[in-house]
């Protein structure tokens, strides 16, 4: 199978190509803004650096949220856009079960895992899983000294809300995860691969906003 995913839900654009069980090309840039320039020069060049054609894929994979209003947007619309013109379906992946995904095997270990992004207003957007990645609820929007409700300890972060769940839980026993703030396209496509059963047409896939600018319920239509 031949995959491209996509990053643009936080502090990064990301995108890496997936072929035949393997990443073969990819490339991250953190920035706060300035996404939609940055992202389809990007994707050029990673499918340059693999030696493979947009017309060649099987799958396309982009993160849909909780995150950047803006940079959800962005993602999405490329996707679709991507999907459409290939002809290739499109699979939409959380991108804080994308940042669960960047732990590694060792540190998850005998803990809970919170990926958490910060969200502005005190609040952050949560999500538990087991140490095998197995989800324990759905992403929420909350305030940070509610983040571990339902958790036992210990708790292992990951994101860029870990400090503000850390600051509000002081004494708590909660370890910092050496993983990125911000969901890696690597990490999209393993998940991608592995959910290939939700592959669908890209106007189909919806995005996951939570609060915010637009906030509206997963399966709505993206705004205009």
């Amino acid at each position: 199978m031949k995959l491209l995913a996509l990053d643009c839900a936080g502090l990064a654009c990301s995108a890496a190509l997936w072929r035949d069980g393997a990443i073969v090309a990819e490339q991250t840039r953190e920035m706060a803004r300035g996404h939609a320039e940055a992202l389809m020069p990007m994707l050029g060049e990673v499918m340059v650096a693999a030696g493979e054609r947009l017309d060649a894929l099987d799958r396309l994979a982009v993160t849909v949220g909780p995150g950047s209003f803006t940079g959800i947007r962005v993602g999405l619309a490329a996707a679709r856009g991507l999907a459409l013109a290939i002809g290739c379906p499109l699979v939409g992946v959380g991108t804080l079960a994308a940042l669960a995904e960047g732990t590694e095997l060792a540190e998850r270990t005998n803990h809970t895992v919170l990926a958490v992004l910060d969200a502005r207003r005190g609040e952050v957007y949560a999500q538990g899983f087991e140490e095998d990645l197995t989800p324990r609820g759905p992403p929420r929007a909350c305030l940070a000294s509610e983040a571990l409700i339902g958790l036992g300890p210990p708790v292992l972060l990951v994101g860029s809300g870990s400090a503000l769940v850390a600051a509000a839980h002081q004494g708590a026993r909660l370890v910092q995860a050496n993983a990125p703030d911000f969901p890696e396209a690597a990490r999209v496509a393993a998940l991608a691969v592995r959910q290939d059963e939700r592959a669908r047409p890209g106007h189909e896939v919806s995005p996951l906003y939570l609060r915010g600018p637009g906030a509206q319920a997963p399966d709505e239509p993206l705004p205009g």
